[in-house]
C-alpha cells in the first residue's frame, strides 16, 4: 500500500512538475505575449479559419515603467492562435489605440519626456507590427491630447477615429474585443 502510495506521489509530482516548469512560447509575436500549451484543452481556435479581429484598445498603464498589460494581452492574443496552429496569414488583427491607452504609443522621446522612461511599449508594438498587426491611432484623441503623428512610435497609422473604424470593420466580419 505505501508502496502504491510512493508511485503516485512520485507521478502526481512530475506531472505538475512539468506543467510548472513550462516555458513561455511565442509562436507569433517574438518576445512578447508569452503563453503556455494547455494539451487537455478541447476547445481551440481552428486553424483553417480566418481571423479577422479588432482591438480597441482604450486602457492606459498604471505603472509607465512597465509595458502595459493590455499592450501585452494583443500579443498574447496573436500567439495563442499560432499555438493552436492558425497560421499567421490568416490572422488579422487591428489594434485602435485611443483614450488613456494613447500614451502607451509615445515615441521615446515624448514617453520619456510624460513618463521619465523609456517606453517599454515602443518593442512590443514593433513586434506587433512585425507580425502581421495594424496599429491605428484615433485621430479625435491625438487632438483632444494635443499629440501629432510625429510624436508616436513608428508605423502607427492615423485613422479618423476609433468609432468610425469599427463601423467600418465591424460590417467586415472583424470582431470587436475591448481591452
Amino acid at each position: 500500500m505505501i508502496k502504491n502510495l510512493s508511485l503516485l506521489s512520485l507521478i502526481f509530482v512530475l506531472t505538475c512538475s512539468s506543467l510548472i516548469a513550462q516555458e513561455a512560447q511565442f509562436p507569433i509575436v517574438k518576445g512578447f505575449g508569452g503563453i503556455y500549451e494547455v494539451p487537455e484543452a478541447t476547445e481551440r481556435p481552428d486553424p483553417s479559419l480566418e481571423y479577422k479581429i479588432l482591438i480597441d484598445l482604450i486602457t492606459g498603464t498604471e505603472t509607465p515603467e512597465n509595458v502595459n498589460r493590455y499592450v501585452d494581452n494583443v500579443a498574447r492574443l496573436m500567439n495563442l492562435h499560432g499555438l493552436a496552429g492558425v497560421p499567421k496569414e490568416r490572422l488579422h488583427v487591428k489594434v485602435v489605440v485611443h483614450g488613456g491607452a494613447i500614451f502607451s504609443i509615445l515615441n521615446n522621446e515624448n514617453y520619456k519626456e510624460r513618463y521619465k522612461v523609456d517606453n517599454p511599449n515602443a518593442p512590443v508594438f514593433a513586434a506587433l507590427r512585425e507580425a502581421g498587426a495594424d496599429i491605428l491611432v484615433c485621430g479625435q484623441s491625438m487632438i483632444l491630447r494635443g499629440l501629432k503623428k510625429e510624436d508616436l512610435v513608428e508605423g502607427v497609422e492615423v485613422a479618423h477615429s476609433m468609432l468610425t473604424t469599427a463601423t467600418t470593420y465591424v460590417p467586415q466580419g472583424y470582431v470587436m474585443l475591448r481591452f
